[in-house]
């Protein structure tokens, strides 16, 4: 399942429910931390979304197709395709594809009474998008995360980190780490918030924290609408940067 600041790689990426980093997000929808859990084997997942991203730099929107399959017991294939409408504060707006996400989720531990599910989710950004036009991060990304999740009756918290490689001019690698909790208020229900931070990934940046809230609420068993926003916590009073991210999602 997929999910950010406002450099180039950033109008250009806004991958599922992205909130505020150049790098994409993959998230547990509609959050931008991630969750251990697989699709079930030979089942699928898909999620028709858009991401919104606001501040004084600008404003940038990105309609996505996010899609899962459990090809192996404990082993999810995922690709997401954004399409990005960047629009830079004084600038004319770009609009065009954005980077392609390719992922394999493989969940290595399972969830019992006395420890925690876990997992690793290698993912590949490749450089589709044109970043001359804010619309891509111009260099390949590999995020390298682990992830677990621990469940109480009707609580949930998951969580995790990883590294990041940037191939991007002039990028650092960089790390991510977040953490969400949330809770099923009903069958239909369920809210929940997250933190996350990320540290510098170029060289005018500053390290980022900022958080969401967010719900998912079930149509049935297999149809679901999301929904988050959230907003930076650091440079609170200089870029006001604010996102959301709304979503449909289908199971099979």
């Amino acid at each position: 399942m997929l999910h950010r600041i406002y450099k180039t790689g950033l109008l250009s990426i806004a991958l599922s429910g992205s909130l505020f980093t150049t790098s994409p997000a993959w998230c547990g929808p509609p959050f931008v931390t991630d969750d251990p859990e697989p699709v079930e084997y030979q089942h699928s997942e898909m999620y028709i979304a858009s991401s919104q991203t606001n501040s004084q730099s600008g404003s940038t929107v990105t309609p996505e197709v996010e899609y899962n399959y459990g090809a192996l017991p404990d082993l999810q294939l995922s690709i997401t395709v954004p399409y990005v409408f960047s629009n830079p504060a004084g600038q004319g707006g770009q609009q065009g594809f954005g980077d392609l996400m390719l992922g394999a989720k493989y969940r290595f531990l399972q969830e019992t009474d006395s420890h925690p599910m876990m997992a690793v989710f290698p993912i590949v950004v490749t450089p589709n998008g044109d970043a001359n036009k804010g619309l891509g991060n111009g260099g390949t990304q590999i995020f390298l995360p682990v992830w677990i999740q621990k469940t109480w009756g009707d609580w949930q918290s998951y969580g995790g980190g990883g590294y990041w490689i940037n191939k991007a001019p002039d990028a650092h690698n960089n790390w991510y780490f977040g953490w969400e909790l949330q809770k099923n208020i009903s069958d239909r229900v369920t809210l929940g918030g997250e933190i996350f931070h990320e540290t510098i990934q170029f060289p005018t940046d500053t390290a980022t924290m900022g958080f969401s809230l967010g719900g998912v609420y079930n149509l049935d068993l297999h149809n679901r609408l999301l929904l988050s926003v959230g907003r930076e916590l650091t440079d609170y009073s200089a870029q006001h940067k604010y996102s959301s991210y709304i979503a449909y999602g289908l199971t099979w």
